[in-house]
């Protein structure tokens, strides 16, 4: 086993490659929920102390499961009401000032807790899982201090793109039409409000590397070749027409 003192060494030969290393918490069996103001600030604090310890360069938040979630009625992601969104916002703003603008900031949520919300969105619909387009307002609040969003567009259900139509993993259309909805914003279901924009450079998304990494594995060929998905044909909202799918979760 790898000593500490390797460990540290090994970040810092990384580091003077030019390369930046972050700490990732969460994951397929990683749950966490901040649902007290006192679970917020042990979450600064431990993730400060690693941070400070190892000399990292940011975090990046890979909350699946039932990390996050809305309550009922909270329907608005700019003004969420949700303690574990809530206080999750207040923990990563509290971590970004205290190591300032350098310090790089990277989501990797899955399509059920983003692109889901055009469709669904937890906290106003009515029998559909309170889960769906939960970072939406994690996402909202931290944009301009979010360094890069890399989307799972792996072990998802049909998702419905901009077009109204129903996207399939493991397709460029599939990437083209999630990342699209990212590029040029949307209504978020049953509010009326919509999710503004976030910018190119903000914008990334995850597939797997083998097809055994994951459902919807795509091929380089297919990665690059063109597709038909834009958001030319972007309509104002989306009407549900089929119960809200549930995550699979993945490292």
């Amino acid at each position: 086993m790898e000593s500490e003192a390797d460990f540290i060494a090994a970040i810092r030969a990384k580091q003077a490659q030019g390369k930046k290393v972050l700490i990732s918490i969460g994951g397929a069996n990683g749950q966490v929920q901040l649902t007290s103001t006192a679970a917020r600030d042990t979450f600064v604090s431990s993730v400060s102390a690693i941070i400070d310890k190892y000399g990292l360069n940011g975090l990046d938040i890979d909350f699946e499961g039932h990390s996050l979630y809305l309550n009922p009625g909270d329907g608005d992601f700019r003004n969420p009401t949700t303690p574990v969104i809530v206080n999750l916002i207040s923990a990563l703003r509290t971590l970004k000032s205290r190591y300032g603008s350098n310090f790089i900031l990277t989501m990797a949520p899955e399509t059920f807790f983003v692109q889901l919300g055009y469709q669904f969105y937890g906290g106003t619909c009515s029998g559909c899982d309170t889960r769906a387009g939960s970072y939406l307002p994690v996402i909202h609040a931290l944009r301009n201090d979010l360094t890069v969003l890399h989307v799972q567009d792996y072990n998802s259900g049909p998702i419905m793109g901009l077009d109204n139509q129903y996207h399939n993993m493991g397709a460029a259309d599939f990437h083209i039409a999630m990342t699209d909805m990212l590029k040029a914003g949307f209504t978020v279901a049953n509010t009326g409000i919509t999710f503004p924009a976030l910018r190119q450079d903000q914008i990334a998304f995850g597939v797997p590397a083998a097809v055994s990494a994951g459902g919807g594995y795509t091929t380089p060929p297919r990665s690059s070749r063109p597709s038909t998905a834009s958001s030319k044909t972007r309509p104002a909202a989306a009407t549900p027409s089929a119960a809200a799918p549930s995550p699979t979760s993945a490292a």
